[in-house]
């Protein structure tokens, strides 16, 4: 976006990894549509991507002067180029599940979406663009929420204990207390339920949704009239913690994160 530019209203561009979040992530941003300055929109679904670690894999890639795969191109890149450069008040955010399996890799899982992304967009779109992670998916945020999960499915889900980000498969502890449970058709009920200012309410838990939500209110402030103030209290943007991985491209934004 051009330096001092203000937009009448927003748009987020969603690029996400599983089949429920293709579905109806955007609910889970509906404190932000509510603000009536912006709405967030799936802009494709993509498999989940690993770090690149085969030798002749890398060889090859190597060899024909690659910087990144193509498929990372066709489905990352220039889709997200497309969005962005078609109008100054969009942003693209890549969403990807965190779960246990690939926490040792996650670094190498960010640069390669974040690759994907940088290697395809011009130095002004790329602050237009970030990448997050739900810990260790989306679900774990339900248990944050136990009054909407309880509500929706009609049982009784209790407080959990410590950071539901560190729940190590939320989707199967769901369905341990709720066997129907379906991704599609509950999720989408939970997430037309879920208050954001109770999953982030407690500062020192869910660093990786409140890095995300971060810089997503950080890039609205394009918008003239947006106010901030009321989302920095009930989300606890100025305390709370931020995974340092994702939180740092804040400073794209002009904004120095806390780090958890």
């Amino acid at each position: 976006m051009s330096e001092g530019q203000q937009c009448d209203f927003a748009r987020i561009g969603l690029i996400v990894t599983g089949r429920g979040e293709a579905e109806h992530l955007p609910l889970l941003f509906r404190c932000l549509m509510a603000s009536g300055v912006c709405t967030v929109e799936v802009l494709r679904r993509i498999g989940q991507r690993s770090p690149i670690t085969a030798p002749r894999r890398m060889l090859a890639m190597v060899g024909s002067g690659k910087l990144i795969p193509d498929r990372d191109e066709e489905e990352i890149g220039l889709p997200a180029r497309r969005y962005l450069f078609s109008d100054e008040c969009r942003f693209v955010v890549l969403i990807d599940d965190l779960e246990m399996g690939r926490c040792d890799f996650v670094e190498q899982i960010f640069r390669r979406y974040r690759s994907a992304l940088d290697h395809l967009l011009s130095e002004g779109l790329r602050r237009r663009a970030s990448v997050h992670f739900l810990a260790n998916m989306v679900e774990a945020y339900f248990f944050a929420d136990h009054a909407a999960t309880s509500s929706a499915l009609g049982i009784h889900v209790n407080a959990p204990d410590g950071d539901v980000e560190d729940i190590r498969h939320p989707k199967n502890e769901l369905r341990a207390l709720f066997p129907p449970y379906n991704e599609l058709i509950h999720f989408e009920m939970i997430l037309q339920r879920l208050d954001m200012a109770r999953v982030l309410g407690d500062p020192a838990t869910c660093a990786w949704l409140r890095a995300l939500f971060a810089w997503c209110v950080r890039a609205l402030e394009c918008v003239g009239w947006f106010d901030r103030g009321q989302l920095d209290l009930d989300l606890r943007l100025l305390d709370g913690a931020h995974r340092v991985l994702t939180g740092r491209q804040l400073v794209a934004l002009g904004v120095e994160p806390e780090e958890a």
